[in-house]
């Protein structure tokens, strides 16, 4: 199992200095190499280096390996679309191999830099790194955010052998007004995402009417803070869900979400909260989580779910008389709609196992 760990460096002065300088030099090369890129039609990194490598080590004062780094980053960006001609930020994320970046133990680093290789300490290690049997994986990402500078590390973390089939499936309904329900009623609530962003988008609304020199501190302070609430509360439901589940020894089923945008229409007022919601993201962290914990996962298709009576079977519009609530019309079989969805979604984990066996 590959996790990614944010490792925060803590440079002196001048250290810090000579890595603001190098990224931006590896930056503004990376940009140059795009231009010669676009201008000749190939993302090839070889036939890109051949006409570029040179003149990037003269102009930028670039390392070898560090112009090598820049020359692939641009292929990669260029790569994806073709149609545009890429241009990197200042201070974007710079990528360092084993070559040009090696660890001395837990807690320092040697990095090249412009004007050489430099020992950098690391104030915080991670979860993973160090841990026994966990190995890091490729290349490091180097990136400068809110002051500070941080490397993101790819971590092989390994995984506990299989126990066989669960006992049963944990089934989970995902949403927006409650972002996750299990199939045993348990409801984690949306409400404070959602107020938080709804408070953010006013406030940007005020803020970048007034585009004065403070709004725009404010802004910029306060620009993560809304991603950084809501992927805090989405490693808590997940670490919930992966702890249930793995105390009563049964799997997590989870609805197949894949393309919902370009499949719902919603209503204007509804608009930026469907766009804003993060179940990829919560997703994400329950199949990681649940991979490190020995739980299986279990992709369902979402259909019908919440109109289906898990009594009886019958399926109808009419089941769902209102977004909170399931009132079968055949058999009078009533509850909170998600919870419906959430027991029909275990099911669904139970029927595709069959089917995997047959």
């Amino acid at each position: 199992m590959l996790v990614t760990e944010m490792l925060k460096l803590s440079p002196a002065a001048e250290q810090r200095d000579a890595l603001l300088a190098t990224m931006r030099a590896c930056n503004a090369a990376a940009t140059r190499a795009a231009e010669v890129a676009f201008a000749h039609h190939t993302a090839n990194k070889i036939a890109v280096q051949k006409l570029v490598y040179a003149d990037l080590r003269a102009e930028f004062a670039l390392p070898a390996q560090m112009a090598i780094r820049s020359i692939a980053k641009a292929c990669e960006a260029y790569k994806r679309d073709k149609d545009i001609r890429p241009a990197f930020r200042e201070l974007g994320s710079v990528a360092y191999d084993q070559r040009i970046l090696t660890f001395k133990g837990r807690d320092l680093i040697s990095i090249a830099t412009l004007n050489g290789r430099i020992l950098v300490p690391v104030v915080y290690q991670g979860r993973w790194l160090g841990v026994s049997g966990t190995t890091m994986r490729g290349q490091a990402d180097l990136i400068w955010r809110d002051k500070a500078f941080y490397l993101a590390v790819v971590i092989e973390v390994p995984e506990p052998p299989g126990g066989g089939e669960p006992e049963g499936w944990l089934g989970v309904d995902l949403g927006i007004v409650n972002l996750a329900t299990d199939s045993t009623g348990t409801t984690h609530s949306g409400k404070a995402v959602r107020a938080l962003r709804y408070r953010s988008r006013m406030l940007r609304r005020r803020l970048q009417k007034k585009d004065t020199k403070s709004a725009k501190r404010l802004l910029k302070a306060r620009r993560r803070k809304e991603a950084r609430f809501a992927r805090d509360t989405n490693h808590v439901i997940s670490k919930a869900l992966v702890g249930k589940a793995k105390d009563t020894r049964t799997g997590i089923a989870l609805e197949d979400l894949g393309g919902i945008r370009d499949r719902v229409t919603v209503t204007k007022a509804q608009r930026a909260d469907h766009h804003s919601w993060a179940f990829h993201q919560l997703r994400t962290f329950v199949t990681y989580k649940a991979a490190i914990a020995g739980v299986p996962v279990r992709l369902v298709d979402p259909r019908n779910t919440s109109r289906t009576c898990p009594e009886c079977g019958h399926c109808a519009k009419r089941n769902r008389p209102r977004r909170d609530s399931f009132l079968c019309v055949a058999c009078g079989f009533a509850g909170p709609a998600d919870h419906i969805a959430a027991i029909n979604i275990g099911r669904r984990a139970v029927s595709h196992a069959a089917d995997d066996v047959a």
